[in-house]
């Protein structure tokens, strides 16, 4: 592996013409098919096998008028204190004909007509059905709902609007974005010291990105990918782009450093850090692609997005990337480290004394980097060191024991937006169930007296408010109930209720003669969502820590040290879901990250974070564990080959990270809810994981067990191939070609350079 990397590394660096030709043909292609193919289509959200969706399908099918997907809008009115409904009749009449003239309206149940009063009196509400779904909603039919619901208020009613059809400013404003390639670039230029040894990493991770996002965009209608399905690949793209290029340009730094011209500087760092980079990507390809494994086709989509994402960020790593310091070799450096790189000319005696004697009084006056004292100092004190790391994680992963699943909607809200007045106002006046209703759909020889038969039975079940009359299709082959439970959607007996009535299912069928009875609606969605991503967190734990862990045998050659890896990224995910539970559910500091409506954290959030920070904490493990195993090869003993993986690896894996986590942190101040509870989950996840397992954890477990931390079993060893990460063969390859040339930098020197 390092050796073809080497190889790469120096063909690109010395043919970047032609590798940037390349690029540029790649992007503009890209962008070309992305701006000529068709608009992406609507999410539609399924879940495959489970009994909500199989009913929804049946309703489409028996049902195609009823399943018709326009959107609608349902218009909540309560009449002024003191009087009813039927007093405002005339008022609400204006009303319902207003919103039936609006733009794309097919419809408008009219209150008093639908009977849909509630039992006071004093509140109703009109359903507004569209002719197309809730994204092609024109701005021009957005502004007519509004501006009937403002006129209705000028008249004294109350009126909230809820329903997809009413607009909701969720989408990406693309703040987080710059906010976070703000704060990396200014990481990177006080990492390196230089504008363009900072920009490069910039400019390979936005390119990388535009990549991604554009061949996303360009297979969407093909593969049935929506506008939604990018943003976590540029999440993730974004972050490890930035990274994964500034690994290669310090590693290109600290080979010029040791005296080797730029092009077998640009090799050798392609080779090694290079390697780090393909099998760190490949961690993190793993746990996105796993996705997979959950069988929900939206979170399938976006991991197989977001993995290609990455893997173009690889591809960018080894080849654009030596490329472009072919074009900048100097400027890379620190104008006082320019003078390193090799000439042709060879310097004359007198310039050749007066740069060694440089080079002399510098060693003599450099002291160790922070992050060479930090390892010496954790290795002096491992044990005391490593439980106090570890309390302080379980501390903060204790609210996690208290995490409360659940999906968003109009009642997780902010309380002063019209949704939420809507879910608020209907809940009063109707009962906390009509937010939730089941659809219960019954199938027969006879439907509408197998529907009547099992509504009479549903009546009498605990947890049920009312039940609908059956209404059959026109074949008369299939019924539809509505179910209103006596409590809210997101409460723990209406699920037993979903529950119950499945349970009753096969005695309800004997006794009223259907053949089939399913239980549906967004409620019980939510409830089969939440139980299959239940059901599949194990499975696709152990899938995606299992490959993973193989992959690392392979990097580093032991056991244990995938094993310690895999310890300590659940101690990190653990502390950063207790972190989003404290926040997002608790409230704490809630005004400070823009939280209106502390609630139940979304389903989809465990399972994202588990996938996400397992490929990030293990780009971590090989960049850092590379470097300590590289020196232990090379004959450093288990100690010191901790410090001196710290010397040359801390500095920039601390920078790596400052870099992750500025990328997610912009994305807080997204509206988007699970944009914005992701971005803080992943900041939170490696803030702990790079800065506590490992800058922490990881130097002391190694200090502990000293050389049993490379311990692998002589049979598996023969087992294994050679992937070569830390360069072994390589350097022996090249090893005439390492010594030192006259006036390069000890290995004292080169602390000032990392």
């Amino acid at each position: 592996m390092a050796t073809f990397l080497y190889k790469l590394g120096r063909f690109a660096f010395r043919r970047r013409g032609l590798v940037t030709l390349l690029w540029v043909l790649i992007v503009c292609g890209v962008g070309a098919a992305a701006s000529a193919a068709p608009a992406p289509p609507t999410e539609q959200f399924s879940m495959p096998g489970t009994e909500s969706q199989k009913a929804f399908d049946l309703l489409e099918k028996k049902f195609p008028a009823a399943s018709a997907d326009g959107a609608t809008a349902r218009m909540v009115i309560r009449a002024p204190e003191g009087k009813k409904i039927a007093d405002e009749k005339a008022a609400i009449g204006e009303l319902v004909g207003e919103l039936g003239r609006a733009p794309q309206v097919a419809g408008v149940a009219d209150p008093f007509a639908a009977r849909s009063i509630s039992a006071d009196g004093r509140t109703a509400y009109a359903v507004v059905t569209y002719k197309v779904t809730a994204p092609d909603l024109t701005d021009k039919a957005h502004d007519a709902l509004t501006a009937a619901a403002d006129r209705a208020r000028d008249g004294g009613l109350t009126v909230e609007a809820g329903g997809d059809a009413v607009a909701v400013d969720a989408a990406m404003s693309g703040t987080g974005e710059q906010i976070g390639v703000l704060l990396s670039a200014l990481v990177l230029f006080l990492t390196f010291g230089s504008l363009i040894a900072a920009g490069m990493p910039l400019l390979t991770a936005l390119i990388g990105v535009g990549v991604g996002t554009s061949a996303i965009a360009a297979l969407g209608s093909t593969l049935g990918l929506s506008a939604t399905t990018s943003t976590l690949a540029m999440m993730i793209g974004l972050a490890v782009g930035i990274d994964y290029a500034l690994f290669v340009v310090s590693r290109y730094r600290a080979e010029i450093a040791e005296g080797h011209e730029p092009a077998e500087a640009a090799g050798r760092a392609t080779g090694t850090a290079g390697s780090a980079v393909v099998f760190a990507g490949l961690t993190v390809i793993i746990a996105l692609a796993g996705l997979a494994v959950v069988d929900i086709p939206v979170l399938t989509k976006m991991g197989l997005a977001a993995a290609g994402t990455v893997a173009v960020a690889v591809l960018i790593a080894v080849t654009f990337v030596p490329a472009l310091l072919g074009f900048a070799p100097r400027r890379v450096l620190r104008v006082a480290d320019r003078h390193l790189v090799k000439v042709k000319k060879p310097l004359s005696a007198r310039k050749q004394a007066r740069s060694e004697a440089k080079a002399a009084k510098l060693a003599a006056r450099t002291r160790p980097n922070l992050a060479t004292r930090w390892a010496a100092f954790v290795v002096r004190r491992p044990l005391g060191v490593l439980l106090l790391a570890v309390v302080g994680l379980g501390a903060l992963a204790l609210p996690a024991t208290k995490l409360e699943l659940g999906l968003p909607g109009e009642g997780t809200m902010a309380t002063d937006t019209t949704q939420r007045k809507a879910y608020d106002l209907l809940s009063d006046s109707f009962g906390p169930g009509f937010n939730g209703p089941l659809t219960v759909t019954v199938e027969g020889r006879d439907a509408a007296a197998a529907g009547d038969e099992v509504g009479a039975a549903l009546k009498n079940t605990a947890g049920v408010d009312s039940v609908s009359a059956a209404t059959p299709n026109k074949a008369g082959d299939t019924a539809i109930l509505s179910v209103v439970p006596k409590t809210g959607p997101t409460d723990a007996t209406t699920e037993q209720l979903v529950k119950d009535i499945r349970a009753k299912a096969t005695s309800l069928k004997a006794s009223a003669g259907a053949t089939e009875i399913l239980v549906t609606g967004q409620t019980a969605l939510f409830i089969d969502f939440s139980e299959t991503l239940s059901d599949a967190l194990l499975p696709y734990l152990g899938l995606v820590v299992g490959l993973a862990f193989l992959l690392l045998i392979l990097v580093f050659r032991s056991v244990l040290v995938p094993l310690k890896a895999a310890l300590g990224f659940l101690l990190s995910v653990s502390a950063a879901l207790g972190a989003v539970v404290a926040v997002f559910q608790w409230g704490w500091a809630k005004d400070v990250f823009g939280i209106e409506q502390p609630g139940p954290i979304m389903t989809t959030m465990p399972i994202f974070m588990i996938g996400v920070v397992f490929g990030l904490a293990m780009d971590y493990e090989v960049f850092l564990v590379t470097r300590m195993r590289e020196a232990y090869v090379h004959g450093a003993s288990a100690k010191d080959a901790v410090v001196t993986g710290f010397r040359h690896s801390g500095r920039v894996v601390a920078a790596a990270a400052l870099i992750m986590i500025s990328v997610f942190s912009g994305f807080v101040v997204e509206v988007n809810d699970l944009v914005k509870m992701m971005g803080f989950g992943l900041a939170s996840a490696v803030l702990f994981d790079a800065f506590v397992v490992r800058m922490v954890i990881v130097p002391a477990v190694h200090s502990l067990l000293g050389d049993a931390a490379w311990w692998l079993p002589k049979w598996l060893d023969r087992l294994l191939p050679n992937v070569d990460v830390e360069g072994e063969k390589l350097q022996r390859r090249l090893r005439p070609a390492t010594a030192q040339v006259p006036g390069s930098r000890s290995e004292h020197e080169q602390d000032l350079v990392h």
